[in-house]
Formats: C-alpha cells, sequence, structure tokens
C-alpha cells in the first residue's frame, strides 16, 4: 500500500508563492522589504493589492462575495476573520481538509483583485 506524503499547510503555501513568483505583476512574500512582521507581508499580491495569505494554517483568498457565499454554503470553509471578531465578506478561509486546488482558488483571487477589476 503507496502512503501519501502529508505536507504541511506552510509547505503547501511556499510551493503555491513558487508557482505564482513567475506571473507578472504578482509580488510575493520577501519581494517587499520592510514589510516583515505587518499584515500582508506573508501575501501574495497583484498591482499591490492582497489576493492570497497563509493564516493560522489555512489558506484565505479575496473573492467576490457571492462566490465566498457559495463556498461557505458548500462547506469548503468559511469567511475569513482577521481577529477582530468581524467577518469579512470578500475574504474566504478554506477549510484544511477541502478537497479544492489551492492554485485555482489563488487564480481566481488573482483575477478578481487584478488591474483589469
Amino acid at each position: 500500500m503507496e502512503r501519501r506524503r502529508v505536507i504541511s499547510p506552510e509547505e503547501r503555501y511556499e510551493q503555491l508563492v513558487a508557482r505564482f513568483a513567475a506571473v507578472t505583476g504578482v509580488t510575493v512574500p520577501g519581494d517587499d522589504p520592510g514589510r516583515e512582521g505587518k499584515f500582508g507581508a506573508n501575501a501574495l499580491k497583484v498591482s499591490g493589492k492582497i489576493f492570497a495569505m497563509l493564516a493560522q494554517g489555512r489558506l484565505v483568498v479575496k473573492l467576490p462575495r457571492a462566490r465566498v457565499d457559495a463556498l461557505v454554503e458548500a462547506g469548503e470553509g468559511e469567511r475569513f476573520d482577521p481577529g477582530h471578531g468581524r467577518l469579512m465578506r470578500e475574504w474566504f478561509s478554506l477549510d484544511p481538509d477541502s478537497e479544492l486546488s489551492w492554485h485555482g482558488l489563488a487564480r481566481e483571487a488573482m483575477e478578481f483583485v487584478g488591474p483589469d477589476r
């Protein structure tokens, strides 16, 4: 019986960052010196806007409100709470057990916040 190697959310996010590093207009963590320790320092950005990040071991992406509603209703995750008790309507926190593609969600988020929006 073959065992699948389980990777941590941090490793999975590093793989996601590596995939987006080659995308024109995308800023990856480390490309923005002086932001260490600040909100969004570890985020993927396009045109200076955050579209995906890792928070509390979960992929968090910015998507249209209706899309977030549909994902929550489907049980794929929840609205993102940045820690002050106010749920963000356009931010989705993916359940760690979800089968949804991190890359697919991040690409969708990048297109949502990108310059052509």
